[in-house]
């Protein structure tokens, strides 16, 4: 059975780098046609894919984001990672990462896997 767990700081402050890990358990990320992605979900407001990185590494970004994310993975830790840079209180949100064939869908129904999810605030 597969689990994700996102971890990573509560709290950041404006125009800094947010910065969380998505730990993947009772699978591998290298698992071909498999992809990871992150999502968000702002207070009141729908799912938004932020990005996705595949069994290749290869990268993928929601157009709206790509100039502050990036994301990258540690194959020996079984593990991808998110940055996104210059953070405003706007991308105060419950951050999601998630895995499956399919990417930039915004509804966990559509993806295999799926985590518990984590608060991060943006905030001085």
């Amino acid at each position: 059975q597969v689990q994700l767990q996102e971890s990573g700081p509560g709290l950041v402050k404006p125009s800094q780098t947010l910065s969380l890990t998505c730990t993947v358990s009772g699978g591998s990320i290298l698992t071909f046609y498999r992809y990871w992605s992150w999502i968000r979900q702002p207070p009141g407001k729908g799912l938004e894919w932020m990005g996705a990185i595949d069994y290749r590494g290869s990268t993928y970004y929601n157009p709206s984001l790509k100039s502050r994310t990036s994301i990258s993975r540690d194959t020996s830790k079984n593990q991808f990672t998110l940055q996104l840079s210059s953070v405003t209180p706007e991308d105060t949100a419950v951050y999601y990462c998630a895995g499956g064939r399919l990417i930039e869908r915004t509804s966990s129904d559509e993806y295999d896997y799926w985590g518990q999810g984590t608060q991060v605030t943006v905030s001085s």
